[in-house]
C-alpha cells in the first residue's frame, strides 16, 4: 500500500469512508437531509477540501467545521457512540487502502478532531 499523496487520494478515502457511514444504521441518520437535497457529492468535495488543507496545507476550505455539526447537534444529538462509530470507520478507511506517513497523520487528526467535536457537544448541548 501507498500514502495519501494528493487530493484524488483524499477524494477515494472520503468516498469510501461514507459509504459505510451511510451503510451504518447507528450514524447514517446524520446524513439524510444531504442525501434528501441530493448533495452528497458537493458534501464529499467539501469534506475532501477539509482534509486536503489538513494533510497538504491546502486554502480550499474556507469554512468554519465546527458550526455545521452544531447546529446539527441541535436536532439530531451526537453521542459518544456516534463518534467512536465515525472514528472506526474513517480509520478502518484509511488502514483498507493506505500505509505512510499522511495515513497516519489523518488518523491522528481524526481522533482529535472528534474528541474536540464530542466534547464542545457535550458542552453546548
Amino acid at each position: 500500500m501507498r500514502d495519501i499523496k494528493n487530493r484524488e487520494d483524499i477524494y477515494f478515502l472520503i468516498d469510501n469512508f461514507y459509504k459505510k457511514l451511510l451503510s451504518d444504521d447507528l450514524v447514517k441518520h446524520f446524513f439524510l437531509d444531504i442525501l434528501k437535497q441530493n448533495h452528497l457529492e458537493q458534501h464529499l468535495q467539501i469534506i475532501t477540501d477539509f482534509w486536503n488543507g489538513i494533510l497538504f496545507n491546502s486554502p480550499d476550505y474556507k469554512r468554519n467545521a465546527m458550526q455545521p455539526h452544531l447546529i446539527l447537534n441541535k436536532s439530531k444529538p451526537f453521542k459518544n457512540e456516534h463518534f467512536k462509530r465515525w472514528l472506526s470507520h474513517f480509520t478502518s478507511s484509511i488502514d483498507e487502502n493506505f500505509k505512510g506517513e499522511k495515513a497516519e497523520m489523518a488518523k491522528t487528526r481524526a481522533l482529535s478532531i472528534a474528541t474536540i467535536m464530542e466534547i464542545k457537544m457535550t458542552t453546548n448541548s
